[in-house]
């Protein structure tokens, strides 16, 4: 019997309603160009550039992603305390404070019946000190694990050896370890020894005429004066960027990852 491929699309961090228009204008597109089963996007900047709310969490869905991922700016809109606790299709960092309200992975089915696991953890390096990446991490893996082999990680980290590090820790145990955060997408995609996807960093969708998503003016404004700066966000070059992964189904093991570069009106 051959077992089947799943394809699966994971959206780099979107960012304001540039993104959100990229996600528009692109992903009906995509998902019939690339048959893909499922879509996970990181929305934690969906929403005026940092934070995410209700009413974009439903847009997004209605735009066709399955699952919406996370990171350290996921309560900076206030709103998002309305919902996460009731809609587990939008992830936390699993490495939060139990006390803190969403989850931090889910078990989801695809429209053909297949379950497919999602974590969202933040990194430490640079970052907020929450709890130890790798350890909330393996576990949730092996409790999914009970449920499906399919499991998809977002790593929302500064440091690349942070990232490279859970690679190789998960390798094997997850399907895909695929990083956001840092809005630059990384050309080290590979198939790790034990059947893992990796990359680093599978980039950002929204005005690449910009500092990772803001006005180049105000960022320049704050590196030069080191003077509090608004950084409002950009809106000119519009592109989504990310990576698809094809999945063996009966084991759980990649197959194949490659990076995903497309420009609204081309």
């Amino acid at each position: 019997m051959v077992s089947r491929l799943m394809k699966i699309l994971f959206i780099g961090d979107i960012v304001g309603n540039p993104g959100r228009e990229a996600i528009k204008a692109l992903l009906p597109g995509l998902r019939k160009e690339l048959a893909l089963d499922f879509v996970i996007a990181n929305a934690e900047n969906a929403a005026g550039g940092s934070g995410i709310t209700p009413r974009i969490s439903e847009e997004l869905f209605s735009l066709g992603i399955d699952v919406l991922t996370s990171g350290d700016h996921i309560w900076r809109k206030k709103e998002i305390l309305e919902i996460i606790s009731r809609d587990a299709r939008i992830l936390r960092p699993v490495n939060f404070p139990d006390s803190a309200p969403g989850a931090g992975w889910g078990v989801f089915t695809t429209a053909g019946g297949v379950q497919v696991g999602v974590v969202n953890v933040n990194g430490r390096v640079f970052m907020d000190s929450l709890e130890c990446p790798f350890k909330t991490t393996r576990h949730a893996v092996e409790e999914i694990s009970h449920k499906t082999k399919i499991i998809i990680v977002d790593i929302h980290a500064e440091a690349t050896s942070e990232k490279v590090a859970l690679g190789w820790y998960l390798d094997g145990k997850a399907s895909a370890i695929l990083g956001t955060h840092t809005h630059i997408q990384t050309a080290d995609e590979k198939i790790l020894p034990q059947g893992t996807a990796y990359i680093t960093d599978v980039g950002m969708t929204g005005p690449y005429h910009s500092v990772i998503g803001r006005k180049i003016e105000d960022v320049l404004e704050r590196f030069i004066t080191a003077m509090p700066t608004r950084f409002a966000v950009a809106e000119e070059d519009v592109q989504l960027h990310g990576a698809v992964v094809e999945i063996d189904e009966s084991s759980g093991k990649a197959c194949a990852i490659q990076r995903i570069r497309k420009k609204i009106g081309r």
